[in-house]
């Protein structure tokens, strides 16, 4: 279970595709990016608080380079997707005075961006699925 979110990962084990797994992960560190930006902004006028930010996107393209290097495997990406995880930094750049770094109006239209590429990412594992039960209803 994560710390900052609250809430554990789940898989569907062997059913879902490489590319569903990536949608997963990437739903999830979203989540973790969406809990971040509100903790910031909840914590705007705390002195001295550091804001957090969730890495995710660099390290999950390295992995998968990673794995394309030693040609094409999906048992070589699943275990690339497998093992890639966010991370939650925080940030020590000082705005104010009080030592508290929180940009109030930066930080919620991030909240709001990253609530457009969650929509989104729900939308491609939706279409996933409705194909998925297509294929097998026939």
């Amino acid at each position: 279970m994560d710390k900052l979110t609250g809430i554990g990962t789940t898989t569907m084990g062997g059913i879902t595709s490489n590319s569903m797994r990536m949608l997963e992960k990437s739903m999830d560190y979203l989540w973790a990016k969406q809990a971040a930006h509100l903790d910031n902004i909840a914590n705007a006028e705390t002195p001295g608080y550091k804001v957090k930010t969730v890495s995710f996107e660099k390290r999950f393209e390295n992995k998968l380079r990673t794995a394309e290097l030693g040609g094409h495997s999906r048992a070589r990406t699943r275990r690339a997707i497998e093992t890639a995880h966010w991370e939650v930094e925080e940030d020590n750049e000082v705005t104010r005075m009080d030592e508290n770094g929180v940009n109030v109006l930066e930080q919620s239209l991030e909240a709001v961006r990253t609530a457009y590429q969650m929509q989104y990412t729900l939308q491609a594992i939706n279409n996933d699925f409705s194909t998925l039960g297509r294929a097998i209803n026939g």
